[in-house]
């Protein structure tokens, strides 16, 4: 057991079976207006330290996660995210999925298992289980959840430096109600997702006007 409900032992069941490694993947910002979907996928090992503390990213405190994400970051995982361009193309679950595709092509290992957080109807070449509200039971995926969110967040912070008037530094590019009010006052910016439903409204409306 590692705190409240998240424990190790799906990973060491399959460790046990004789997996190499075991794989947890999450994805953050699905439902963000603007910036690309971020995927961690985090390498649970039989060497892999245990690290206390680990918890689905969203229970966390910001100063917490980033805690846990240097001393993660110190072991084996990777990142891979999907544009706005491309979520914009494809929508954002097809977005999503290509995203964990990437993430999971950086890995070599010839024999692992992948557990992905959610429920993803998938036509992967590789082995996996989905599992809904797999962050707040399985070490992996939380850890995964951590280094996904921290990364997002700091992209998402350096982004409000580019584009100061919607406060991606504190709202990553949620609705919240400065970025609301950031929308109505500025418009859209570059890194706005033109398919979903709030920036369509106001785009929708910008060309309105104009004509």
């Amino acid at each position: 057991m590692i705190q409240n409900q998240i424990t190790n032992r799906l990973e060491q069941f399959y460790l046990d079976l004789g997996y190499d490694c075991v794989i947890g993947v999450d994805e953050v910002g699905r439902g963000s207006w603007a910036g690309p979907v971020v995927v961690g996928a985090f390498v649970y090992e039989r060497s892999s330290q245990l690290i206390e503390n680990v918890n689905d990213s969203k229970k966390l405190t910001p100063k917490k996660r980033i805690t846990l994400s240097s001393k993660l970051e110190k072991q084996n995982y990777f990142l891979a995210q999907s544009s706005v361009e491309e979520i914009d193309r494809m929508n954002i679950l097809e977005a999503t999925r290509l995203a964990i595709k990437r993430v999971i092509s950086k890995i070599e290992s010839k024999k692992m298992i992948v557990l992905i957080d959610g429920h993803f109807k998938l036509s992967f070449d590789f082995e996996y289980k989905c599992l809904v509200k797999g962050d707040a039971k399985h070490y992996s995926i939380a850890a995964a959840s951590i280094l996904a969110k921290v990364y997002r967040d700091n992209l998402m912070v350096d982004m409000a430096k580019l584009y100061p008037h919607y406060g991606f530094e504190t709202n990553v590019g949620y609705g919240t109600k400065k970025h609301r009010l950031g929308l109505e006052k500025y418009g859209v910016c570059d890194i706005h997702r033109h398919s979903y439903a709030p920036i369509k409204r106001i785009l929708n409306s910008a060309n309105k006007y104009a004509s």
